[in-house]
């Protein structure tokens, strides 16, 4: 395609151009903000209206969309992502700044509003839409090289799961691994939650939390599991050379039978007048106490 159809036609000697170029690098700006999470994202109900009679399509259990600019991006550079089609606005293709042309799949030029159709009006989409399969499936035996696991205990909410993976990328941890039942699923929620990062960690679901505990004590892992009641501070709970965080759900925090599996429980040792954080605040600061220690 031309490049003069992937700048809305304008030529040199437009007058125009020049101002759509600078709104262009504007808009560039701002969207890598927010995915950096330097400024807010918009409300949705602010951006769009009559959202209340749209139905998600049905999706296949293979099937995942991706959407979002930084997301899709990272899908498209992950090797082991298996594309579909993608589909993307005039606009948004400029932004993603790939050869669509090269990258071996179907694409097709949409307009927001056919996006909107699939995702839904509360979408924030940027004009991309990647179709996908799920990643392969990760097993904890081959996690036995890694020095730092987070193991997540029916964490329901498919914002603070993204937000948690992101962390655990930035601390290096080798996995996030969490409950087939009461957690999110790989989905273009929790993909654009986290970013991109759920291109670069596995994301693992086992059957029985307890039993995946157990076979991470058997690979060496000295398991952890934060409770605002724990004996002891995390920062002096910390044995081996492999540590596994294990984190609660909102609200409920642990369940009982994770309590009495874990080799220790402990507590973020915290001076003012709150006492309990977002689990992902909590994720973060356990994963920067656990590099300290495997540090030292």
């Amino acid at each position: 395609m031309s490049k003069d159809n992937k700048s809305g036609g304008k030529t040199a000697t437009d007058p125009s151009a020049k101002d759509t170029h600078y709104a262009t690098l504007r808009r560039a700006h701002r969207d890598a903000k927010r995915e950096r999470g330097e400024i807010p994202t918009p409300q949705p109900q602010k951006r769009k209206r009559g959202g209340e009679d749209w139905k998600p399509p049905a999706l296949a259990p293979d099937q995942v969309h991706l959407y979002g600019l930084h997301t899709v991006r990272a899908a498209l550079d992950n090797p082991e992502r298996k594309k579909i089609k993608l589909f993307v606005t005039q606009n948004a293709l400029a932004r993603l700044e790939v050869d669509v042309e090269a990258l071996g799949i179907p694409f097709e030029i949409v307009s927001p509003q056919e996006i909107d159709k699939v995702l839904g009006p509360e979408a924030i989409h940027q004009g991309v839409m990647l179709e996908t399969r799920p990643l392969p499936v990760r097993r904890l035996e081959a996690l036995k090289d890694s020095p730092l696991l987070l193991v997540l205990d029916q964490v329901t909410d498919p914002h603070n799961v993204g937000a948690i993976m992101r962390s655990a990328v930035a601390f290096n941890a080798g996995a996030v691994i969490t409950t087939q039942r009461h957690s999110p699923t790989e989905s273009g929620v929790l993909a654009k939650s986290a970013s991109g990062a759920l291109e670069l960690i596995p994301y693992i679901q086992v059957t029985n939390l307890a039993d995946a505990l157990g076979e991470l004590h058997k690979l060496g892992f000295s398991t952890i599991g934060l409770d605002s009641e724990g004996p002891a501070p995390l920062e002096g709970t910390f044995s081996g050379e492999k540590v596994a965080l294990v984190l609660g759900s909102e609200g409920k925090g642990l369940r009982q039978k994770t309590r009495e599996t874990v080799n220790a429980l402990a507590r973020l040792d915290m001076p003012g007048a709150i006492k309990s954080l977002n689990v992902s605040n909590a994720a973060a600061i356990a994963l920067y106490a656990a590099r300290l220690h495997l540090k030292a």
